[in-house]
């Protein structure tokens, strides 16, 4: 029985539906091809469920959901300051420890959707226990009590245990909200379009582009007017704000229940990875058969793993074949009895996956180390001349100027540039994943080198000012930072969303939310492999008493060299990466 007239009897089966003793070549176009179901647990209908018309409610959440966590994170360190009265190790340390753990949280998200709860009610666990986390935030920011007395003359005192711990506790609450559905919210509404269908293939990419145009949306509101609310009208207003989005977050999120497209959950993905690498162990001395065929497999259209179609074979990683092979002692047994001793080839074919993505999830690494970076271009704005006329314009807010490029780029790459490069590669979505990740490496490399041009010049006017040693800024506009700003921007929209379709694309259907988790995590590896190669570096170019390439006084370092480093490390990495992309084969569902 093919997959159609399986969903014609299905659905034959609920009596609510008079319109079901249709032919199965019609049933085709009534209802999606990904297994998808709807809230009830019917299946999916093309007409009533999923689509654009759903995706509206998603992306208004992700907008409004961003704008609340960057309303809080674009300027806790200064909470922690001058509200907490922290000094400047100590707030610093308290923030990047933070954003770590909201980076490291997706991996509990994305187990318990993909194993259990599923996409849409791990989203609506986590987004509660985010709303609760803002609100105890607000009250920490509004009520006397809860804040230590202002700064004297002399002192400012600490604050109190019960002061402490109830900011904290806000904050943490936040960091597992917001990395409990981060992995969810993307792979969620990549959901509502099925992707066994080459239109809705095409809008799915679109979805991506248009995902990260609101998250920036979000980033943009919040790093311009609510870091302005919060330092002249006061941090419970401004704390107060970003929670009332993210009230406006969960609300949209639930409003399209009944639009929504579901995958359910196929058990726990780390168990079936585990049981793969036993199984193949168990028979590491059994010789794998040439033909596939004899490789143990359930029979039917779908796959013996809730919510996963079946996976082609591949002939790489032949070893972990071995956990299909069926052997004399499995053949007398019932083949579900042990899937320690025995695996479906979906199954061994889903670890394959996870091993050939490594690598491109390895390289991606660097790229998030270069994004990192953004803390050292500000510092080297605060050596340059920020005075625009009467005005002076703070060395952070140039980030801004990352914000507007991506949300330049967005609508340039899905409305321009898809359609042209579609001509030319015979593409749907103009470039393959792999391709467009490789295309932001390399704008990420250009951002790094335009970075390391401007250091250059700004030294050699400090040489000829005569200000080497006067830790103070010089004579050339900071307006100069905007194009690696700009290239930055740019090699977002192709690798940080390049990889998120990536990850979706590729990963077996029962382990979306997990990869998406694992792009997530490039993150924050790439901050500490950053943190890595600062102390490296501070350690290596400070001996024998030299002031280091990154000293306080700029002026006596060599931030350049710092930037061709990166740089330089950057192209390894990429010829790395065409390495790994070029032998990278594709899954076959």
């Amino acid at each position: 029985m093919d997959a159609a007239e399986e969903r014609r009897l299905l659905v034959q089966e609920d009596g609510d539906h008079l319109p079901l003793l249709l032919p199965s070549l019609q049933d085709v176009s009534l209802y999606t091809g990904d297994g998808s179901v709807d809230i009830k647990g019917r299946p999916a209908t093309r007409r009533t469920t999923g689509n654009w018309r759903a995706c509206f409610f998603i992306l208004g959440n992700e907008c409004c959901e961003r704008l609340a966590y960057y309303g809080i994170s674009k300027n806790l360190v200064t909470y922690l300051k001058t509200k907490l009265h922290q000094g400047n190790l100590e707030a610093a340390r308290n923030v990047t420890t933070w954003q770590g753990t909201c980076y490291l949280t997706p991996l509990i998200g994305a187990i318990l959707a993909d194993s259990y709860w599923g996409k849409y009610w791990t989203i609506a666990v986590f987004s509660s226990v985010y709303f609760i986390g803002m609100a105890v935030l607000t009250l920490s920011a509004s009520l006397p009590a809860l804040q230590p007395p202002s700064c004297s003359v002399s002192a400012c005192p600490e604050a109190s245990l019960l002061q402490n711990d109830t900011f904290f506790l806000g904050l943490y609450m936040i960091a597992l909200g917001t990395g409990g559905i981060k992995p969810c919210v993307s792979s969620f509404g990549a959901d509502q379009f099925d992707d066994s269908d080459p239109t809705e293939r095409v809008k799915q990419g679109s979805f991506f582009n248009w995902f990260y145009f609101c998250i920036n949306t979000g980033a943009f509101i919040s790093g311009t007017v609510i870091v302005w609310i919060q330092d002249n009208s006061g941090w419970g207003i401004g704390f107060a704000i970003p929670t009332v989005f993210m009230a406006l977050a969960i609300a949209s999120f639930f409003s399209a229940s009944n639009m929504y497209r579901f995958q359910k959950p196929g058990g726990s993905p780390l168990t079936r990875v585990c049981q793969v690498v036993v199984a193949a162990f168990r028979k590491w001395h059994v010789e794998v058969p040439h033909d596939a065929s004899l490789l143990y497999e359930v029979d039917g259209q779908n796959s013996a793993i809730e919510g996963s179609r079946k996976l082609e074979h591949t002939s790489e990683l032949e070893f972990l074949d071995k956990a299909a092979i069926i052997s004399a002692a499995d053949a007398k047994s019932d083949p579900f009895a042990n899937p320690w001793k025995l695996c479906t080839l979906t199954q061994v074919e889903e670890l394959k996956i996870l091993v050939r993505m490594f690598p491109v999830w390895a390289t991606t690494i660097i790229f998030s180390a270069v994004y990192a970076q953004n803390s050292i271009f500000v510092e080297q704005g605060m050596v340059l001349d920020k005075r625009i006329g009467s005005f002076n314009i703070p060395p952070a807010s140039l980030s801004t100027f990352d914000v507007i490029s991506v949300m330049i780029w967005i609508p340039f790459y899905d409305r321009v540039l898809i359609p042209i490069a579609r001509k030319y590669t015979g593409r749907e979505k103009g470039f393959s994943d792999l391709q467009r990740i490789g295309i932001g490496l390399v704008l990420s490399i250009v951002a790094v080198a335009c970075a390391a041009i401007v250091e250059l010049k700004r030294l050699e006017i400090a040489r000829s000012e005569g200000l080497i040693h006067e830790n103070v800024a010089v004579p050339m506009s900071i307006l100069w930072q905007i194009p690696q700003y700009f290239f930055a921007g740019a090699a977002e929209v192709f690798t940080a969303i390049g990889q998120l379709e990536f990850f979706y694309d590729q990963a077996p259907d029962a382990m979306r939310s997990l990869c998406a988790a694992f792009a997530l995590i490039t993150v924050s590896a790439g901050s500490y492999l950053s943190s890595i190669l600062l102390t490296l570096v501070s350690y290596l170019t400070t001996q024998g008493g030299d002031p280091g390439w990154i000293p306080d006084n700029l002026n006596e370092g060599h931030l350049d060299r710092f930037f061709w480093l990166i740089a330089g490390i950057s192209f390894v990495n990429f010829l790395v990466y065409i390495g790994c992309a070029t032998r990278y084969k594709y899954k076959n569902v």
